[in-house]
């Protein structure tokens, strides 16, 4: 993707790296609402190359209309019909927001601009990608024919001038070589967060119109000569990045848009107090935040009229982003492993890139550690830590560690049950029917069974003596078969002696015993 210089590509650098530094990041849930704040800012500076556009739109028609040659004609034509298909493709992505939005649940209680499954990746992949269900292609196949078309297009309106066309952003990015991904939209949307969709397809759509914006200018240049008067202007800041890490430098051009092709004539700016030389029309800022944060901009534009003397001044103030190059270790379910069982994990890098960040499990617990996703990993642990010892797991990257002890801990013991009850009055019929013991992890989170290996079943039949029988594993024996088929209204039945095995032991554990009372 181009980096275009074209003064109406003010927030398109900004708050598209913003959403790339957010997917390096945990995700949390308040780093999916993020995305959400993402998306409403990049909406709100659509809305302001939209009045931009519409500027620009007016000079145009009134250059033509004033000076009614038929080659200005044919430039007003064409810019109407540049926006009307700007009009078309922005819908055709709303749609897919909208398809997006209620395949994602609709809105949600608390607000509803948001769907209610914010963090689900199947979504987006099968809608956009492609749908396993109905054997075809996503939506994205077909939004980057249309991206590409509508590129072509504005290509077309620009005469192929060469200086107008670096500045059309609108396109779509190559697949990396040796990557595993069919095409742009396996690539762009594949197990992409429906959080993370929203601000995506804005961006699409704030290319579009910072590219048509480029276009108009060409336009409205070749229809207003160089009669072209100064009558509206808008200061605006394009920052070379807009998430940088502390210590790092903030690197901006301002710059001001106006009708004019060469802006730079009779006018000067300053941001933050200081006066900025200017080359072709472009400001360059650069700073070095000492703190992290929110940081402002606050630029000021005095422009001299040529024709008529007048003299305009402009302010804008404009915000970024500094953050901290920083690791972390964090559990996605509690700050326990289990034995045997697949843990959780998850570890952010935050300014620093992925490929340098090494994880790694240590300690008395043992274990491994194996990669689940971009920044999920499953730790298995094999033997419990003694009093005061624990797993540790370690992440590193560029100089930053991080380092987070975990408790080791077997899997609480099952509860045994008999036809879902550990004790209590049972009706001779259910009595009967019941094939043998269960082990059940009751509120347990993790995907774990444990099994009944062994427990000694006595009878104490009405005012007779009581009888007792050995059974090895969960299911009835012969003896206790018959035991059980003895039973009668009064009589009472223990199981006693039950253990039971989970993964990671050794040999059967004692849990509960079983009273019943036949009815």
């Amino acid at each position: 993707m181009s980096i275009p210089k074209e003064p109406r590509q003010l927030m398109i650098n900004l708050m598209y790296l913003v959403l790339t530094a957010l997917l390096a990041l945990n995700v949390s849930a308040e780093v999916m609402n993020a995305f959400f704040s993402l998306n409403k800012g990049l909406e709100n500076s659509n809305k302001i190359v939209d009045n931009t556009n519409i500027t620009i739109k007016n000079s145009i028609d009134k250059q033509a209309d004033a000076n009614k040659k038929e080659v200005n004609i044919k430039f007003k034509n064409s810019a109407d019909a540049m926006l009307s298909e700007l009009k078309d493709f922005t819908a055709y992505v709303d749609g897919i927001k909208k398809t997006v939005f209620d395949a994602a649940g609709g809105p949600s209680k608390d607000n509803p601009t948001i769907p209610v499954n914010i963090k689900d990746k199947d979504i987006p992949t099968r809608l956009l990608v492609y749908d396993n269900a109905k054997k075809k292609d996503g939506m994205g196949v077909e939004l980057e024919k249309k991206i590409k078309e509508f590129r072509d297009k504005l290509i077309k309106y620009a005469d192929g001038d060469q200086g107008t066309i670096k500045s059309i952003s609108l396109d779509t990015e190559e697949v990396p070589k040796g990557s595993d991904k069919k095409n742009w939209a396996d690539f762009r949307f594949r197990q992409m967060p429906v959080a993370a969709v929203f601000p995506i397809l804005t961006k699409i759509q704030s290319d579009a119109k910072t590219s048509s914006a480029a276009v108009l200018n060409y336009i409205n240049g070749k229809v207003a000569g160089e009669d072209l008067k100064f009558d509206n202007f808008k200061v605006a800041i394009a920052p070379k990045t807009g998430y940088v890490v502390r210590g790092d430098k903030f690197e901006a051009d301002v710059y001001l848009a106006a009708y004019s092709s060469n802006p730079g004539q009779g006018v000067s700016i300053s941001v933050n107090g200081a006066n900025l030389g200017m080359k072709d029309g472009v400001a360059k800022y650069t700073s070095t935040p000492g703190s992290i944060g929110k940081q402002t901009v606050r630029a000021t534009a005095t422009i001299k009229n040529p024709l008529t003397g007048e003299v305009k001044r402009v302010d804008g103030t404009f915000d970024y982003e500094v953050g901290e190059r920083s690791v972390a270790v964090s559990a996605d379910k509690m700050n326990v492993f289990y034995i045997a069982v697949d843990n959780p994990v998850s570890v952010s890098a935050a300014g620093v890139s992925s490929n340098k960040l090494n994880v790694g499990v240590s300690g008395e617990g043992g274990g491994s550690i194996t990669k689940a996703g971009s920044t999920n990993y499953i730790v298995r642990v094999s033997r419990p830590t003694k009093p005061g010892e624990f797993c540790y797991i370690t992440a590193n990257a560029d100089g930053l560690s991080d380092k987070k002890p975990f408790r080791v801990k077997r899997i609480p013991d099952p509860v045994a049950r008999l036809s879902n009850k550990a004790n209590g009055a049972m009706g001779t019929g259910e009595f009967k029917a019941q094939g043998g013991l269960g082990a059940f992890l009751d509120n347990f989170d993790f995907d774990a069974k444990c099994a009944i290996v062994g427990f000694t079943l006595v009878r104490v039949p009405k005012r007779q003596d009581a009888v007792r029988e050995a059974n090895d594993g969960a299911r009835y024996n012969g003896k206790c078969r018959g035991l059980i088929d003895q039973a009668k209204p009064g009589d009472t039945y223990y199981f006693e002696d039950v253990k039971a095995k989970c993964p990671g032991d050794n040999a059967g554990r004692p849990i509960n015993p079983l009273v019943f009372t036949i009815k």
